[in-house]
């Protein structure tokens, strides 16, 4: 069986080609036999380029290529022809007529495709992330948490914790009880990134009847009593300022509002 060395060279980290190589590879050897992959990443000089031409050279191997610089990929088409080296321009060919079915000037920048993909799995760890320590369901989460959101029923935790998600920020939300202990984990997080969600009594006592009557309940439930709503707020004072952390007043804020404020305090 005939030896086959493949230099798979990129301006990015040369997944996409060793990928290609693989699946045709595969076709002929199935279990890649007596087949060599040397993959070459992030090659950004013509000096580097010439350099794998004559290491190909002496290894008898063939270059495929994933470059999106126009001069590299031309450089290493002339220095392959010169040296007598078979190379195979993955990405040129459709560069090119992208370029003039788009009538658009490709960025030429190395890596954009990872960036995006890094950029989509963050968001969507962030928004896991929000669902499993919504609520506070688990104190664990707060230690691991870049932003932490305290608040009285109703303050807008949970939406506000997902759009903060959509920002890339993985975020832990704990409602303040006065029946019920803060987890010691609250107490233990940096103050910068604790922020506690206030909100008027009326506007409060406002929202939870209607959540009542939406929920097919009697609006005039201790749940929704000026009193009983007061009687938290007094709580959840006590508890921001043990922790010392910010404090923003979400009465008549959208979602949108009490993020920019979070995130400018963050940055």
């Amino acid at each position: 069986m005939k030896r086959l060395n493949i230099f798979i060279v990129s301006d990015s980290v040369g997944e996409t080609g060793e990928l290609v190589a693989k699946a045709a590879v595969s076709q002929f050897r199935p279990g890649l036999q007596d087949t060599s992959l040397k993959r070459f990443s992030h090659i950004e000089t013509f000096d580097h380029l010439k350099e794998i031409v004559n290491l190909a050279k002496e290894q008898n191997a063939m270059i495929l290529y994933t470059l999106v610089r126009k001069q590299m990929r031309s450089y290493l088409l002339n220095e392959s022809a010169k040296t007598g080296i078979r190379s195979i321009d993955l990405m040129g060919p459709l560069l090119d007529t992208l370029e003039d079915d788009l009538s658009e000037t490709p960025f030429e920048e190395p890596g954009l495709v990872r960036k995006l993909d890094d950029d989509y799995f963050k968001k969507i760890e962030a928004i896991e992330f929000a669902v499993k320590y919504d609520d506070g369901r688990d104190p664990r989460g707060l230690l691991k948490a870049d932003i932490v959101l305290v608040g009285v029923s109703r303050t807008s935790k949970t939406p506000l914790s997902q759009y903060l998600a959509h920002k890339r920020y993985r975020v832990a939300n704990v409602p303040l009880v006065p029946e019920v202990e803060p987890p010691e984990e609250l107490f233990l997080v940096d103050p910068a990134k604790c922020f506690g969600l206030v909100i008027s009594p009326d506007k409060l006592n406002s929202i939870r009847k209607e959540r009542l009557i939406a929920l097919g309940l009697n609006d005039d439930a201790n749940y929704a009593k000026l009193d009983r709503i007061k009687q938290e707020i007094v709580h959840f004072d006590k508890v921001v300022s043990k922790i010392g952390c910010h404090v923003i007043d979400v009465t008549n804020r959208a979602v949108e509002e009490t993020a920019n404020l979070i995130l400018s305090k963050i940055q």
